[in-house]
């Protein structure tokens, strides 16, 4: 067999020295030419040579031109076509569309792909009837489609789409597969027919070929197709009340989500034609016969179908946020804010028919065929004509007096303006039109006219009113989600609600003369007015949750914050009502209630409350993440073991009671504060500004500091100083063009520090301070773990201590500051809240009382007061804090210190040169005058004169 192989070629026919030439390609046309029928013994040569081909003409496409010459005059793609319709088997397929795939993807240059496409063998290729049972074959073919569809242009367009025969075989051969088990398969569907829309806007011909003959029985199955997922998505729902099957139920979810973006994309593109059929299948096929039918409980709802409200109301949400077709979105809205059941009724539906000759019928309904024997039916038919039509004269005039009663029926059930379209040769500019009329679109031009120019703001308010009034009584779909923001039992169907709400707000195709009619605002809308029923059942959410046995999820309650911000904000100022601001305030009370009942000395309580603000400042609520979540489909549970989100459920046990008591406090404080127009003071209790920060020059005259070797854990060492403040832990080195000043190279929070010893050294101690985390199940990742060497084990000893109660002190001073928060009475000791009684601390109300001045660094020649406090310098010494008790004591915010009492009494005995240094006010301790003894002050009322001796 192979011996033979050698003479197949002939006489100065051999193989060439290199496989990327002419030459060879010539060789490999030789060997095809051997080798017209498949055999076993030839199936893998065939196959090798089909893949040199390709490489040559990659190579040819960008090294030498003449390679595809020679392909184009030798007609080789006809030996590919010849190979597949032999069937000669999976593997030969197979490796013919991976090469051809490959082949299409790499071409560059537009005369190679040209080359190409000549001749209609690409098009043979795709309708050729491969085994699609074959998931290699499926998905390498579908692949191929999808390179050709991404070739198409202006210019290409030709190639696929044959007017003369009125054939697209490429698109009519990929939208077969748009219901395709394999989600990937659909994904590559959706890609080919927008490539092929996108090109369509600049072809009248195919565009027309489009809507004629493929739109209609497309988006109808699309629709169902979509509507049958719905419904399944829905069963799912219904039957995993124990979140036993959520895998299932996120991969529904996903899908419709990927549905509605293709819908959008599709939108999008502006195809005038394209879009009225889809919107009038969406509007009188799924969205409101299936959605909003299912919003309210039909006492006879027949045989149509229904799925639960809280699904209606999901779904409809996620179409809100993601689509944004003004046409279709505000005839939906339309019907929801102002339609009542009559919509539904036959009589309506008999309307509608009349008003649009060719408008959809308003059920969800499968359609009367499948989409592949409606495109089979319409390629029949155009067969037929091109047969009928005598040299292409009078075109118009043939295809209507050959038209029989079948056809015409079954143009009935096609696009609108087929008739037109084969009209429109007779004329020059109205073949483009096309009558097709969606369901009561008018009534958005009617709703303008409610407002009129010369109304005062008091009419409109009243007109609103008795408007809402009378909306209450006539429109059921409105009521119900009115209704469902009651949350005595739960939040189940309010999450919803609140969604939609935000959804129909934020979209950018609802007009605003609609959401103001039930004065919903659009986002930043001038108005003077609000709805006050909507505003009251915010405030009520609000006030159950903070509610110690409330059923209010965080993710519920953060979602009515935004908007009762947005009712009650217009864009200019605020204008709530002082009745339903006192009701908010009232709210926000029994948070600081509930929040007293967890409020704790421990660790723990600070820890949470800082992590509850960082996580809320840096991760707010964001709407389209949160409808992407099936979980919430699902009630509400109560346990951490289903893995959805803390903010998605209900509490479980003290810890996350408390996370939420603190959750619900930082709300209601943040939106009473924004409504009132006031700055938030107190709030986060470390703030970045007023923190020592690296590279910061800081005044060290007079500072307490020890020296130390810091050794990292990479093995890297350097000689540093150790100063500790009221807040942080320092490493300071000197700074070289000023004596008694000193660069910050690390400062890090002393709460978050841990400090043990080294066994094997006496005079070293290891170091690890971590990174606040917004998390509080993440792992802590330390910005500081190294260990700390010192001259001796007394400066040692001396270190460590002065880390520990520079870590009590920080922790007590915040749980102080929380206190405050909460109105809880506290003592207002400088020794704990850590401000200093210095004329310049106390005029700028800082926390930290050196930061401003010590950032001057250079600049200022005036800063002559030490930053650290000089303690302790000779070790063994006693040391006590002496604070001057006629002195005024700054409070750390603005809040309900200042009508605290008590200072701290006068030490025993204390050295003039102590009281005349500056530092020593600034110190947490001084030096004593007695020898071997210590003076510690207490934190308690009954000790705070005198102490007591150590």
């Amino acid at each position: 067999m192979f011996g033979r192989s050698r003479s197949w070629v002939g006489a100065g026919q051999g193989k060439s020295k290199s496989i990327h030439s002419l030459d060879h390609l010539k060789y490999m046309y030789h060997v095809l030419t051997k080798n017209t029928t498949v055999t076993d013994h030839n199936r893998n040569l065939l196959v090798e040579t089909i893949r040199s081909i390709t490489e040559i003409l990659i190579w040819g496409d960008q090294n030498d031109s003449s390679v595809f010459d020679f392909f184009l005059e030798k007609n080789m793609f006809a030996f590919f076509l010849n190979i597949l319709r032999q069937k000669s088997g999976r593997y030969v397929c197979v490796q013919l569309l991976q090469t051809l795939n490959i082949l299409f993807e790499n071409i560059s240059h537009e005369t190679s792909l040209y080359y190409l496409l000549s001749n209609n063998h690409v098009n043979s290729i795709i309708v050729h009837k491969f085994d699609f049972s074959d998931e290699e074959i499926m998905a390498y073919y579908i692949s191929f489609l999808k390179t050709l569809s991404l070739k198409m242009n202006n210019h290409t367009v030709h190639f696929f789409y044959n007017e003369h025969s009125n054939d697209f075989a490429l698109y009519t051969e990929a939208i077969k597969f748009f219901n395709h088990s394999e989600s990937m398969v659909r994904i590559a569907v959706r890609t080919i027919t927008l490539n092929v829309y996108k090109v369509s806007l600049d072809n009248q011909l195919m565009l027309h070929y489009i809507r004629d003959k493929t739109a209609v029985p497309y988006f109808s199955n699309l629709v169902w197709f979509i509507g049958s997922h719905v419904i399944e998505l829905d069963n799912c729902v219904q039957t995993d009340e124990e979140h036993r099957n959520r895998g299932k139920l996120s991969d529904l979810v996903a899908e419709h989500l990927d549905h509605l973006h293709y819908l959008n994309d599709i939108l999008i593109i502006n195809c005038e034609f394209l879009n009225d059929v889809l919107t009038d299948h969406l509007l009188n096929r799924l969205f409101l016969p299936l959605y909003v039918y299912s919003l309210v409980n039909h006492e006879q709802s027949g045989d149509r179908p229904r799925i639960s409200s809280q699904v209606s109301l999901y779904l409809l949400s996620q179409v809100f946020l993601i689509i944004h077709y003004a046409p279709l979105v505000n005839s939906l809205a339309d019907v929801i804010l102002n339609g009542d059941l009559s919509v539904f009724s036959l009589q309506a539906e008999q309307d509608v028919q009349k008003s649009c000759a060719n408008a959809s019928v308003r059920r969800f309904t499968k359609p009367a065929e499948s989409l592949e024997r409606s495109l089979e039916i319409n390629r029949q038919r155009g067969r037929k004509k091109v047969q009928k039509r005598p040299n292409y004269k009078n075109v118009g005039e043939e295809e209507e007096e050959e038209k029989g009663p079948e056809e015409a029926q079954e143009d009935s059930d096609k696009a609108k303006g087929t008739e037109a379209s084969s009209k429109g040769n007779k004329t020059s500019g109205d073949n483009e039109e096309i009558e097709m009329v969606i369901m009561e679109r008018c009534k958005i031009s009617q709703i303008s006219g409610l407002t009129e120019q010369n109304t005062t703001d008091e009419e409109k308010t009243a007109a609103a009113a008795a408007a809402g009034i009378e909306a209450q009584k006539s429109r059921p779909f409105l009521d119900m989600v009115y209704n469902a923001l009651d949350c005595s039992a739960d939040d189940y169907y309010a999450l919803f609600v609140l969604c939609l709400l935000y959804a129909m707000s934020h979209s950018k195709g609802i007009a605003s003369q609609l959401l103001e009619k039930i004065q919903l605002p659009a986002q930043q809308a001038e108005r003077s007015s609000y709805s006050h029923v909507l505003a009251e059942r915010l405030i009520r959410i609000m006030n159950q949750a903070a509610q110690p046995d409330g059923k209010i999820r965080l993710a519920t309650l953060e979602l009515s914050c935004l908007l009762l911000k947005q009712l009650v904000q217009s864009s200019s100022d605020g204008i709530i009502k002082d009745v339903h601001l006192a009701c908010l305030e009232g709210a926000k009370e029994e948070s600081i209630h509930l929040l007293r009942r967890f409020y704790k000395g421990d660790e723990i309580f600070l820890d949470m409350f800082e992590d509850e603000h960082r996580s809320m400042t840096s991760k707010p609520l964001n709407v389209e993440y949160l409808m992407m979540d099936a979980s919430i489909l699902l009630p509400p549970t109560g346990t951490p073991l289903t893995g959805i989100d803390f903010v998605k459920r209900l509490p479980c046990g003290d810890v996350e009671r408390t996370r939420r008591a603190i959750r619900v406090f930082f709300m209601l404080r943040s939106l009473s504060l924004h409504l009132r127009a006031e700055p938030e003071t107190q709030l986060p209790l470390t703030r970045e500004e007023d923190l020592i920060q690296t590279d910061d020059v800081l005044d060290l005259n007079n500072s307490d500091l020890i020296a130390c070797m810091v050794v990292w854990k990479d093995g890297g060492q350097a000689q540093r100083f150790l100063a500790v403040d009221l807040y942080q832990m320092s490493l300071v080195e000197p700074e070289t063009k000023r004596l008694g000043w000193g660069v910050v190279k690390f400062a890090g929070l002393l709460q978050d520090m841990q400090v043990t010893g080294v066994e094997d050294d006496s005079r070293a101690l290891n170091i690890i301070i971590h990174k606040p985390t917004s998390n509080p199940h993440a792992k802590p990742f330390p910005i500081l773990q190294a260990n700390f060497i010192f001259a001796d084990h007394i400066r040692c000893i001396i270190a460590k201590q002065r880390l520990a109660k520079g870590r009590i002190q920080a922790r007590r001073t915040k749980m102080q500051r929380i206190a405050v928060l909460l109105d809880l009475p506290v003592q207002p000791s400088a020794d704990v809240l850590g401000f200093s009684r210095s004329s310049a601390a106390s005029s700028q109300h800082l926390p930290f009382r050196f930061y401003e001045q010590s950032r001057r660094g250079l600049s200022d020649s005036t800063v002559q007061r030490s930053v650290f406090a000089s303690v302790d310098k000779v070790p063994g010494f006693a040391v006590a804090q002496c604070i001057n008790q006629h002195s005024p004591s700054p409070m750390p915010s603005p809040s309900s210190l200042s009508h605290a009492s008590g200072s701290t009494g006068h030490c025993d005995s204390v050295t003039a040169s102590t009281i005349s240094t500056p530092s020593a006010t600034q110190s947490p301790s001084v030096r004593s005058g007695r020898k071997g003894r210590r003076r510690v002050f207490s934190l308690s009322d009954a000790e705070s004169r005198g102490g007591h001796w150590v």
